[in-house]
């Protein structure tokens, strides 16, 4: 069963989001966001919509084969281009509380936003709810709660 996510980039208060399957909490996703998404690839990954599985790179090199059925190590999955799938291009709202009843109707666990260079992070549940954390800060309150 897939851990889902939104994750998105603000631009004042419009936020353009996709939808992430798997693999959504802090210690897979946050961290691959926190580690490898400044706000350039963030906007670029946003650009692609919606999201399988995501990894450190979105860029597929020339001569690697990468595919929904076969995808390659380490690079992001994407239902439109790696599977030919209609109807998953980003999303669009004009407030920060929209994007939070987009994240109750996705039935997402949890959500992540990049505004003014910096990665923010919430969950519909436990300590995070519906609040808006810098990323670093929540993954290292979730490491001090599992070491």
């Amino acid at each position: 069963m897939g851990t889902r996510s939104l994750i998105g980039v603000m631009h004042g208060d419009n936020c353009k989001f996709v939808y992430c399957h798997w693999d959504g909490y802090l210690e897979h996703n946050g961290k691959i966001l926190q580690e490898h998404y400044n706000s350039a690839k963030a906007n670029h990954l946003v650009a692609l919509g919606d999201v399988s599985s995501l990894c450190k790179s979105i860029e597929i090199p020339e001569g690697v084969e990468h595919s929904f059925e076969k995808p390659a190590e380490g690079i992001t999955t994407f239902y439109g281009r790696d599977r030919g799938e209609t109807g998953t291009e980003f999303r669009s709202v004009n407030s920060f509380d929209a994007f939070l009843h987009r994240v109750s109707d996705s039935c997402a666990e949890y959500y992540y936003i990049m505004k003014d260079g910096v990665w923010y992070c919430g969950a519909v549940y436990g300590p995070l709810k519906y609040k808006l954390v810098p990323l670093t800060e929540a993954i290292e309150q979730e490491e001090k709660e599992t070491a």
